[in-house]
């Protein structure tokens, strides 16, 4: 017997999206929020978002390596089963997991606790992060145990279950920080080294938080599942040792395409301090990559947040069409989440790179600096938003280590271009943002050339670039001039403020009238017949 008729009612492919979208939006509203209290607190600042970003960096790594491939692999393994109804399947597929990636998780937590020291001084040679690492060393283990259960969640398609869960964490985190900061920063007298320890610290315990929420979800649920297992048909015995198997088999080639991101964070930690202290003050040096992956790298990730919901929800729902042989409807859905994928990439690094120090000004007024970095980086968003698309529909579809052998190269092209740029005064961090750009841009032609393969994708060369980028470049002019004409009138902040929601309406209105959308696309959208009615009436389409 398949998945209960309410839950599927609940969760249809764009409800999925539409729930993920708005948990990342305002898990990034309030990292921004922590983010920005971090930076402009006195005693901390890039400085300390240096000690910060480069232990918690190495958090990441570690942590991608226990967990960070789990969720799409439990995901994509549980929705296979459950697609032919084998439900008692997919619940022995989640205790295996949840046992397995305890262990993983446990382990991980060890190796950086105890190599929390070397780490500091020799790897990342930020002697002063060895505190943030032993800080972060439990959330290991939670998050291990946390992305099995999210990914049973997620392959069930309860999506907002996981998303409830991952905006608490970030509340509990936000919340946190501010006050842990705040009390070391009373306790030690403002020493940025504590307080980067604190801010991780909050990290911890926010991880504890989402864990307890799935757990006690979970409990509750427990008679409904067992139900569910007991009307289970199809059921296809399998013993541990096989199923293990199985989810490593997906997993770790999910994995290894985590730890490439992460180990692309970390190619800044490790060499761009290390390189610019060969001819400039170390102190210097190190502010400068706090801009890198403090400010510049929170703004990035915005719209890669919003994206990742297209992301998260075809891996499931790909993987039970492919399932039952159903083409039409990966194809579809592959199509429109690329399509939607520009046109949220494209606006975003345009609106960066025009607004870059207005933005700086607004968030960061006192540590504005970094306009020209965060415009250079930002060119490589609409290669990262269109690439983890397509990592998930390639996940889908089985094609797991192609995401994790594309993102290596890039990683490749980075670290050589890292060493060859880095050195150059003239370049110095931007020599680091030019390596980003050219290592999401080689990711990205591989996996859209791989997707190209197994998809026949409906998009039009003038359908997905062209009119976007007239939408953006109508955007763009309005907004800029906008924004122009109220600086003379009102402060700047607040001219930025009213430019950017200008810029928004005025895109919106800009895709619409140019038809991106087909009357298809809009029907799969949240209430889509509605909206395509309206349009209809308007005389629009």
């Amino acid at each position: 017997m398949s998945e209960p008729k309410e839950n599927i009612k609940k969760e249809t492919f764009m409800q999925g999206v539409v729930t993920i979208m708005f948990s990342q939006v305002a898990i990034k509203i309030l990292g921004l929020i922590y983010t920005l209290y971090l930076t402009n607190r006195e005693g901390f600042g890039d400085a300390g978002n240096a000690i910060y970003a480069s232990g918690y960096q190495i958090y990441a790594l570690l942590l991608t390596i226990s967990s960070i491939g789990v969720p799409n692999a439990i995901s994509k393994l549980v929705s296979e089963r459950l697609a032919v109804g084998d439900n008692k399947g997919a619940n022995r597929i989640f205790k295996v997991a949840l046992a397995t990636f305890g262990v993983i998780g446990a382990v991980g937590t060890m190796l950086l606790f105890f190599g929390a020291h070397t780490i500091a001084y020799n790897w990342i040679q930020i002697p002063e992060s060895e505190l943030t690492l032993v800080a972060l060393s439990p959330a290991i283990f939670f998050v291990s145990i946390s992305s099995v259960m999210r990914g049973y969640f997620n392959g069930r398609r309860t999506l907002k279950i996981t998303a409830r869960a991952q905006t608490l964490e970030q509340i509990f985190k936000t919340v946190l920080t501010i006050g842990i900061v705040e009390i070391v920063a009373y306790v030690t007298s403002t020493s940025t080294e504590m307080m980067a320890a604190g801010a991780n610290v909050a990290t911890t315990l926010a991880t504890f938080s989402s864990f307890a929420y799935l757990f006690m979800y979970y409990r509750l649920r427990r008679k409904e599942i067992g139900n569910e297992i007991n009307q289970s048909i199809n059921y296809k015995y399998e013993n541990v040792k096989s199923i293990i198997k199985k989810i490593l088999m997906v997993s770790i080639p999910l994995t290894l395409s985590s730890i490439m991101t992460s180990f692309n964070k970390n190619i800044d930690s490790f060499t761009v301090k290390r390189i610019l202290s060969t001819y400039m003050p170390a102190i210097e040096a190190q502010t400068l990559y706090g801009q890198l992956a403090g400010k510049v790298d929170t703004l990035t990730n915005l719209p890669l947040a919003i994206n990742i919901a297209f992301a998260t929800a075809l891996v499931p729902a790909i993987a039970a069409a492919k399932a039952k042989n159903d083409s039409e409807t990966a194809t579809k859905r592959t199509s429109f989440s690329l399509l939607t994928s520009m046109l949220i990439g494209l606006p975003c690094v345009v609106g960066m790179i025009i607004f870059a120090q207005p933005i700086l000004n607004l968030l960061y007024p006192g540590a504005r600096y970094g306009a020209l970095l965060l415009q250079l980086i930002s060119v490589s968003v609409i290669f990262s938003i269109l690439d983890q698309t397509i990592n998930g529909a390639l996940q889908g579809f089985g094609k797991v280590i192609i995401p994790a052998i594309a993102l290596g190269i890039g990683c490749i092209v980075k670290l050589i271009l890292n060493l060859i740029l880095l050195p150059i005064p003239e370049l110095n961090v931007y020599g680091a943002a030019i390596a980003s750009i050219a290592c999401h841009a080689t990711a990205f032609i591989i996996v859209f050339n791989v997707l190209k393969k197994y998809v026949k994708l409906d998009l039009p060369f003038g359908k997905f670039v062209i009119k976007p980028i007239i939408a953006t470049g109508i955007m763009a002019i309005c907004s800029y001039t906008a924004f122009l004409l109220l600086g003379k009138l009102i402060p700047e902040n607040l001219s930025t403020v009213i430019a950017i929601l200008i810029a928004v309406i005025i895109y919106c209105m800009a895709v619409i009238a140019l038809k991106i959308y087909n009357k298809e696309d809009i029907y799969m959208l949240p209430k889509g017949d509605k909206l395509y009615k309206f349009l209809e009436k308007m005389k629009i389409y």
